[in-house]
């Protein structure tokens, strides 16, 4: 799994003060300037881009608190972070 399309994703969702790309895999992306409100567009952007839906009990803060976490998240839930976002 890569984790170029997430950050695809981040860039244009997340509102983060810096370059998705830029931001260390473990930094808090909530430190590096996303909001809540950005966190939910960040996870509809993920839904759309990837055809899934989060189960609710994903539907956390640490969810969605780093790269690595949203990769991991993706993986339990067998998405290919590979694809392409629409």
């Amino acid at each position: 799994m890569t984790e170029s399309t997430i950050r695809k994703v981040l860039d244009n969702n997340a509102r983060l003060d810096v370059a998705a790309a830029t931001v260390p895999v473990d930094e808090d992306l909530y430190a590096a300037g996303m909001t809540s409100q950005a966190s939910v567009n960040v996870m509809l952007a993920l839904e759309e881009a990837f055809d899934f839906e989060f189960p609710p009990e994903m539907l956390t803060k640490t969810t969605f608190r780093s790269v690595a976490n949203i990769s991991e998240a993706l993986r339990e839930l067998g998405i290919d972070a590979t694809q392409e976002p629409e």
